[in-house]
């Protein structure tokens, strides 16, 4: 279902929402890759070197989940809510929490494949409010999530495995009785949780991105897509 024409102020506010996102995420991309490049060598983790960034725009996303559930954007509130609080917890409950995610093999993966999704996608959003998304755009949107989407969530679950480590091994943020609230929480076990909920989850995301391909591409046409009025 299309969604009514927001008004001029809610429209200028995603325009510039979704413009501060694509210039937070370039730079991050920069960041990554200077970080391998131009400033190898240097004694920071990857994760003290961007660490302020990813925090900054990818919390910045939650904002998100206020323009589904008050229905200034089309998209869906329950999907919008996993997929934003997925990465929240990577970045917040995982890699920010632990010194073991901040040192996983899979943040580099993860950054990756979030960054030039992004960038993708929020200049996508932007330039959709004005009717001037390009035929390349939609298509590195239907088409760059086959590659980007199993890299990103490898990396998500290398670190939630980092961070399970230190978890185990200090009993962070579990509580354990006896109390005096009668009650036991195991952050590890959550963890572990949140980990195999990639198991059914991520086949019909990822599923579902196919069928939008689909739709929108195999057409052949772009009118499909530059209809659709997201955040």
């Amino acid at each position: 279902m299309a969604a009514k024409e927001p008004s001029p102020i809610v429209k200028s506010y995603l325009i510039l929402y979704n413009a501060a996102q694509v210039v937070g995420w370039c730079y991050m991309l920069y960041q990554l890759i200077a970080y391998y490049t131009i400033d190898k060598g240097t004694e920071k983790t990857l994760w003290d070197y961007l660490g302020f960034t990813v925090i900054l725009f990818q919390n910045a996303a939650l904002l998100e989940i206020v323009h589904a559930f008050t229905r200034i954007v089309p998209s869906n509130p329950v999907i919008t809510t996993f997929q934003v609080l997925s990465r929240v917890m990577v970045v917040c409950g995982v890699v920010m929490a632990t010194p073991t995610g901040k040192v996983s093999p899979g943040l580099p993966l993860a950054i990756l494949a979030w960054s030039v999704t992004e960038i993708i996608r929020y200049a996508y959003y932007a330039l959709n409010l004005i009717d001037a998304v390009p035929k390349l755009l939609i298509f590195l949107r239907y088409t760059t999530f086959i590659v980007l989407y199993p890299t990103g969530v490898t990396g998500e679950l290398l670190c939630f495995f980092w961070a399970q480590s230190h978890v185990a091994n200090t009993k962070q943020w579990s509580i354990e009785m006896p109390n005096t609230y009668n009650f036991t929480f195991s952050y590890l076990y959550f963890l572990w949780a949140v980990m195999l909920l990639y198991i059914p989850l991520f086949p019909q995301l990822y599923l579902h991105m196919f069928a939008q391909r689909k739709k929108i591409l195999g057409s052949g046409s772009s009118s499909g897509a530059t209809k659709q009025k997201h955040n």
